[in-house]
């Protein structure tokens, strides 16, 4: 049996390995555009010159080699034949047996006029874009940052340590929108402030402005006046990174359409990852692999631990911790306690807590994880909700076994 694989990302890797753990005579081939393995979440170290392409791998040395996997290596595939079964990147075909896509997503560039056509305007998703990014900013005196979530305060943190001074550019009244409360993003907002960085909040990006080179020379907020821009990063959100699989026959709609499975629906062809659009975070994306690789190799197995709102957060020594969803609406009932290095907020809605914000100390935080994931009632519990545990949850059989209830 040989199995290819598309991505040398998170799903792509834990399935390559979980493949030879199953079938350890089987054929597997990893084909990438990538010719580094790294891990997106240390990019902004590479910017900042903290660490090198090799630190940024998440594979022991030898790993290929070691696993049997033949890697093509800086292979752009270009398109997929379904129906002879071949996988082609520079013209070249590879034959598969069972396939799996897992070649994550690209940085989502907005329909602006002029935007997308110049040559100074970067996401930051992959290698690739951290080292044209780490190129250019060298150079650039006016560097302008859209988006204030974790990318785009990634990328300023990298930018940060090298000596640059940014403006940031946000849609959202607070920064880290999507992860935090106002009031915790604060926190992270005043540091970038004291490092240089200036924040344009509840702005939007409406017009950009080209020098006859087709770089951007300024930009234009909606109501406050132009900026000038020598080097734009947009971190704006991404999408699934599977232009190649037009006219293949595989469902595609926010990404690929899998089942429990993670097959598609073509047989023999399985997805993965962010070209799912059901992965936002690495854990998911590593167990997808492991799941796709299971099914692959005959044994059926199903992802069924779809749960992805979790976010870990360290800028400047502060670290936070949000799980499910960090504000409240009308009607829930908000629990807060601070301290002079703390910060804790549980939401709480009919009972069932569904979010969670813990920042200073993130201890305790895979216990309301789980009362979240599994939305578990806690409004029968007669104590404070902050000495709630998991000893309110269990009780012991006659045999001395523990159980839920």
């Amino acid at each position: 049996m040989k199995h290819v694989i598309i991505g040398a990302g998170a799903a792509g890797i834990s399935a390559a390995q979980t493949i030879g753990q199953l079938q350890s005579n089987d054929e597997i081939v990893i084909i990438s555009t990538d010719d580094a393995v790294h891990s997106r979440c240390m990019l902004h170290k590479f910017i900042s010159g903290d660490r090198s392409v090799s630190e940024l791998s998440f594979i022991p040395d030898n790993f290929f080699k070691n696993n049997n996997i033949r890697w093509l290596s800086g292979k752009t595939v270009t398109r997929i034949d379904t129906e002879k079964r071949q996988v082609f990147f520079n013209g070249d075909p590879e034959p598969y047996d069972r396939l799996l896509i897992a070649t994550g997503a690209q940085s989502f560039i907005p329909p602006i006029d002029g935007l997308r056509d110049a040559k100074n305007v970067y996401g930051l998703r992959d290698l690739p874009d951290a080292k044209i990014i780490r190129e250019k900013a060298a150079q650039a005196n006016n560097i302008v940052i859209i988006g204030a979530g974790l990318v785009g305060l990634d990328a300023a943190y990298g930018l940060i340590e090298i000596g640059k001074k940014l403006v940031i550019v946000e849609m959202a009244e607070s920064v880290l929108p999507l992860n935090l409360d106002p009031y915790a993003a604060s926190k992270y907002k005043t540091k970038f402030e004291e490092a240089g960085c200036v924040f344009h909040l509840g702005s939007k990006l409406t017009s950009v402005a080209c020098d006859t080179s087709g770089n951007i020379a300024s930009v234009t907020l909606e109501g406050k006046g132009q900026l000038p821009c020598d080097l734009l990063i947009v971190a704006v959100g991404v999408r699934p990174a599977v232009e190649f699989l037009k006219n293949s026959g595989i469902t595609n709609e926010q990404g690929i359409i899998v089942n429990k499975y993670l097959a598609t629906n073509i047989d023999g062809i399985y997805a993965a990852g962010d070209a799912t659009g059901l992965s936002k975070n690495w854990p998911n994306a590593t167990e997808q692999g492991k799941v796709a690789a299971f099914n692959m190799c005959g044994i059926p197995t199903i992802y069924a631990d779809t749960f992805d709102l979790k976010n870990t957060i360290n800028f400047f020594g502060i670290i936070s911790l949000s799980v499910g969803q960090p504000l409240s609406s009308t009607g829930d009932v908000e629990h807060l306690r601070e301290s002079y290095d703390r910060y804790e907020k549980i939401i709480i809605r009919d009972g069932v807590p569904i979010g969670v914000i813990l920042q200073g100390n993130i201890s305790h935080s895979g216990f309301w994880q789980y009362l979240i994931k599994n939305k578990i009632n806690i409004a029968s519990i007669p104590k404070s909700i902050w000495k709630v545990s998991f000893a309110d949850f269990y009780g012991i059989e006659t045999n001395g076994e523990y159980i839920f209830g």
